[in-house]
């Protein structure tokens, strides 16, 4: 029996936890919708490495924490002052995962740029999609699998020595 090689492998992405549908191939919130979600602007103007960290985990599926991926982008921002060449990545991540079109202009334009306005846009985009961002990955997925009950495997012939 094959095992998976991480945590993220084991869990797939979880189901949407919307009602109505979210349209292909098109952002569900603008650039500069930041205002939409005035808690999430307000913490990503003041310390945009605590979005960036929950973006990452939701994208990297739980196999970064928001912790270690917000720390990186900090620590980053702090030598080099250009934690947006890191996150663009992300974004460019967000966009291929759901098909999203690469507008305004390029990712790292916009991140350059506008980078609170367009990590708020991913928190925003994740949130829209069914994501709480502030549980993290791992209660995403127990909280869209609730009420599923997985049994051990059974393999044949298993004896004990």
């Amino acid at each position: 029996m094959a095992y998976p090689a991480s945590k993220a492998e084991a869990y797939p992405p979880p189901p949407l936890a919307q009602t109505q549908a979210v349209p292909k191939g098109r952002w569900t919130t603008g650039l500069w919708d930041c205002t939409d979600d005035v808690g999430n602007c307000c913490i990503t103007c003041w310390c945009p490495c605590i979005t960036f960290g929950q973006i990452a985990e939701i994208l990297d599926r739980g196999s970064t924490s928001c912790g270690a991926s917000g720390a990186l982008y900090a620590l980053i921002a702090a030598v080099t002052g250009c934690a947006c060449i890191y996150s663009c990545f992300y974004r460019k991540r967000l966009r291929f995962q759901y098909d999203l079109p690469e507008q305004p202009c390029a990712d790292f334009f916009v991140h350059c740029f506008c980078e609170v306005c367009s990590l708020c846009q991913a928190y925003r985009e994740l949130k829209n999609r069914g994501f709480d961002l502030d549980i993290g990955w791992y209660a995403n997925v127990e909280r869209q699998t609730e009420g599923v009950m997985t049994l051990a495997p059974v393999t044949a012939g298993m004896t004990r020595y």
